[in-house]
Parts: C-alpha cells; structure tokens; sequence
C-alpha cells in the first residue's frame, strides 16, 4: 500500500526527520488560506498523487503570491497528471500539499528498500539528490552508497555516521544526519514498511536537514497489526480492479492484455501468463484466487475479470489439490449460469476428482471449451481469442 507526501511526511516527522511547514487544500481558496497559515514568502504546491517525477509532470508549482496560489491550485485540482510510473492513463490530482520554501543549499537522495534478495534492509544513498534512483544508477553508478541493515540488530549508529560522511555533510551536521537516517529506518521498521524514499532531502542554507519529498510503501499483509496506517489508503489512486479484487479477498494485477485468467496458485499463474504468451496471446491480468474456489468465491472472480472491457476470452485453469474438481465445476458452471457471458471460455481442471469435475462441466450444457493440459488450455484459448474478434 502507497500512500501521499504529506502523510508520509507527518509519519516521518514523528520519528525525528526534518519537514517544512505545510497544510493540505482541496480547493483554490483553500490553499492561498494554508499558505497565509503556514507564512513565508514563497510556497511550492503540490499535486498529491501515487507517483514520482510530479515536478516533470507539472504537478508542482512554485509560487510567490496569493494569485500565483490560487492559479497553480485552479489548474492543478482534477488535472490528470501523466507520469512514466503512472502510465498513459495518468492519475487524477483531488488535494493539494501547500509547503513552505525553503534556501536549498544541497539536495541528497536517501531510500530505505526491503532487499528480497538479501532478505534484509538496504540503505541506498547518494549525494546527487533530486534525481530518479535509475536514472543515477545508468549515468553515476558510482555515486550510489548501499548498506545492508543486519535484522537481529537494526541499523547501528556507526552506520548512520558512515553514510552521513559518505554524503560529504559536515561535522556540525552529523547529529542531524543520524536521527535523521535512524529515524527514517525505525519508521519503516515499526511501521512494516517496504519503502522509505526521501528524495530530495535537502541541506538548507542554514544547514538543516530538511524532507522536501518523500514516499512511503507498507506491506498489506501487515495492515492488521497498523490500522492508522491501513485509514491512510487513498483507494482514487489505485487501480479500481486490483482495488475490489482486495475488498473480496482476491490477489490480481491488471495488465494490458485479451485473455483473462481465473487460476488458484500464485506459480500456476505465473506459468499460465507465460504459456498464453508463448502461444501468441496477451493476458489481461493476473488472478489467484486461492485454494478456497468456492462457487461464490468463483462468481466474484469471474464478474472481476469481465469488469475489464479489454477481456475478450476467459481461461479457468485450476489444479485441486485440497480443493476438489468437482466443487470447482460445480462454481464454474454456477458462476457462467449467473452471469450474462459473452466471450468465449476454456476451462481446464487437473487434480483430484478430476474426471468428476469434467464431467459435470459436459453434462451443463454450457459453450465451455475444456483442455487437459497447460499448453492445451493456452493454446486453445489463443485460438478461441482470435476466432472470437477476427484478429
């Protein structure tokens, strides 16, 4: 789960981490109010969305007077912004963060990621501030700094002053620099965060450490233990599918492809998405539905996958192993029962009573394309794709 800037500022605000004034608007005269609020003489306003590179977007605006506010807050309020992260579908602006400016003197990068690979925390720095982590890693690979937190003792302060040398601030700083990079690791620590990016994080002309931007990820599987966070989730800013697939309990992923695919198993997935492609086809999405394929669990899956106007074929594939053939059939031919489809269907089941299952989808009557193995059931549901649209 994302979440904005500004909440991810006021979270990292209360482990230490240095912000600059601001408040929150949802419309023009709201925001030259919070500007009056928080003082000053020039102010940056902010399009919150889910996404980095807002300023290349023209989702930041700086500003020196009160009609500069309200003009900025006018065009920005229900604009779409189009980003490289949001895709060409682009993300809509529905508030506002209004920030103070600051004299920037320097501006560094600083990011806490959760390194799978490593199965640890990893620190990645840089002293080339403000730009994009991949950009810095293609043009000066050698200005990035890694450090890898050991789990059973968390980030140590030796560490900290290391990286805070490594950035070249100076010596008054470095009291600063540790409660600033402790404070960002304890909040995605105590958090279960997945990320904590400050970038920039400035040095101001008064030698502060200020956040100027920041973005924060958590993990939804931990969303239990933190509901203050969990109240945090902005879901206009999600993806609608993946959205109510969450509020049923289902894990997809929408893509860009045809062919809709209603699999339980995570690597089943994997594997079905990779054969349709092999075959020639696209995938419209990635759908688990879990060991649990009840009728009904199977019903919400299938309305899920047709809410995709993309979708113009249907690929059930389903390995039983606790579950059972039968049952699953029995969900399959209730769902398409229940449901006005139109686009074709193929189904294939393997598993335990899975004559059983095959059977009951025959004797439905239902236009249901059956396959018995995994290059079957894709290469079958390619050629049902093409023969329903032509293509």
């Amino acid at each position: 789960m994302e979440i904005h800037e500004y909440q991810a500022k006021e979270i990292l605000q209360g482990f230490g981490v240095g912000i600059n004034p601001g408040g929150l608007a949802y419309s023009p005269e709201q925001a030259v109010y919070r500007a009056k609020e928080i003082g000053g003489d020039v102010w940056a306003v902010k399009a919150q969305i889910h996404s980095g590179a807002r300023g290349k977007a023209g989702g930041i605006k700086i500003c020196k007077t009160d009609e500069e506010i309200w003009d900025a807050a006018d065009e920005l309020l229900g604009k779409r912004l189009v980003t490289h992260q949001t895709g060409p579908q682009g993300k809509v602006v529905h508030r506002l963060y209004i920030e103070q400016g600051c004299d920037i003197a320097r501006e560094i990068y600083l990011a806490f990621v959760l390194d799978r690979a490593a199965e640890r925390v990893t620190v990645v720095a840089s002293a080339e501030g403000g730009m994009e982590i991949e950009q810095l890693a293609v043009e000066k690979p050698e200005s990035i700094i890694k450090i890898h937190v050991e789990p059973a003792v968390g980030l140590q302060d030796f560490q900290a002053r290391e990286l805070a040398f490594a950035l070249d601030l100076p010596a008054s700083m470095l009291s600063q620099a540790v409660t600033t990079i402790q404070g960002a690791y304890r909040a995605m620590r105590d958090l279960d965060g997945t990320m904590v990016e400050i970038n920039p994080l400035v040095v101001t002309g008064d030698n502060r450490l200020i956040a100027l931007d920041a973005k924060m990820s958590f993990d939804d599987n931990a969303l239990f233990r933190h509901p203050k966070i969990s109240e945090l989730r902005d879901k206009s800013q999600e993806d609608p599918r993946e959205m109510q697939a969450a509020d049923r309990g289902l894990s997809y992923v929408g893509l860009d492809g045809n062919i809709g695919c209603i699999i339980n198993g995570a690597g089943l997935a994997m594997a079905t998405m990779d054969m349709i492609k092999h075959a020639g086809g696209e995938p419209a999405n990635f759908l688990d539905i879990g060991g649990g394929a009840s009728a009904e669990r199977t019903a919400k899956a299938f309305r899920l996958v047709l809410a995709d106007d993309n979708v113009e074929t249907i690929l059930v594939n389903i390995f039983a192993g606790i579950n059972r053939c039968d049952w699953i059939a029995e969900g399959v031919v209730q769902a398409v029962q229940k449901i006005d489809l139109e686009v074709p269907l193929i189904v294939r089941l393997s598993g335990t009573n899975v004559e059983e299952g095959r059977k009951i989808i025959k004797d439905s009557g239902l236009d249901i394309i059956m396959a018995e193995t995994l290059k079957e059931a894709a290469d079958k549901a390619v050629a049902a794709w093409k023969a329903h649209t032509g293509k």
